[in-house]
């Protein structure tokens, strides 16, 4: 069975299922539903792992059906390491490992938990080419991964949500879609040519970049906000400040909408980082 595209034998197969792995965008659901973990009063360390395998999962289903779509489909992709059968069967083993660990996830702690645990994979499985199609499938789909992230690794150990926990969902949620929105910009001439209908191409990039970064303001607001009616720890006032600095240099970036991406992605890694040194504080 051919897998890779370039090359034959085990090591460019290795490579090329590999190159599927992007940690730029794979951090931050992981991240998230560590924090969950984090967030809840015991952590058991095998729920954590199962849930972050889950996720991973979830994510490489999403990132190689995006590219078998992208290529072998539409054509819009002028090259791809795996072949078609490699597509296919890659899909296979994710999915295969994600419901592995959704079954696990079910047996070990309840229903629920899986439940809340099977979004990450519905949402990477439809990505393309259902959602990425229309703006709001094409924005919310990559920020309510992460958010379901956070609430299941939060409910595998808690076996309960709390308001704190879904509070610092939607704001996540809020947040990277922002981000999601000046990302998507960095393709505007391209789906604008194909008909594809992003934010940035329905609204024009001045206006989407504008609408990203009240997205991002409304975020940060709401962090405020919630410490300061202890909802969350006080020291998460910080977190905005943080992100806050990044995102000045992000916008600095004008129309430079995959420099000002990077920024804001590595921004949010710096603004979650905060929020759970916030949370081990108290």
């Amino acid at each position: 069975m051919a897998i890779a595209r370039h090359g034959t034998g085990l090591r460019a197969d290795v490579g090329a299922l590999a190159s599927q792995v992007h940690p730029v965008f794979m951090l931050p659901p992981l991240a998230a539903s560590a924090f969950g973990a984090v967030l809840a009063d015991r952590l058991d360390v095998l729920l954590l792992a199962l849930h972050l395998v889950a996720a991973f999962a979830g994510l490489y289903t999403a990132h190689i059906k995006d590219g078998y779509v992208d290529f072998h489909q539409r054509g819009e992709d002028d090259d791809h390491p795996l072949t078609a059968l490699g597509c296919r069967a890659a899909l296979a083993g994710a999915t295969a490992l994600f419901f592995a660990c959704m079954v696990a996830i079910g047996l070990l702690v309840n229903v629920w938990a899986a439940l809340l645990t099977l979004p990450g994979w519905i949402i990477g499985y439809l990505h393309a080419p259902q959602l990425d199609l229309n703006p709001v499938g094409a924005t919310a789909g990559y920020p309510a991964g992460i958010a379901f992230a956070l609430l299941g690794g939060y409910y595998v150990q808690a076996e309960a949500l709390s308001a704190t926990v879904a509070a610092f969902a939607a704001i996540f949620f809020v947040v990277l879609a922002g981000i999601k929105t000046i990302d998507d910009a960095t393709d505007y001439e391209y789906d604008r040519s194909i008909g594809k209908r992003t934010v940035a191409v329905v609204l024009g990039r001045e206006t989407a970049r504008r609408f990203a970064y009240g997205l991002m303001g409304a975020g940060m607001a709401a962090v405020v906000a919630l410490a300061f009616l202890e909802t969350f720890p006080p020291a998460s006032v910080f977190a905005p400040a943080v992100f806050a600095a990044v995102a000045a240099f992000a916008w600095r970036a004008g129309e430079d909408d995959g420099l000002a991406t990077k920024l804001l992605i590595r921004g949010s890694y710096l603004f979650l980082a905060v929020l759970v040194a916030a949370v081990w504080i108290g």
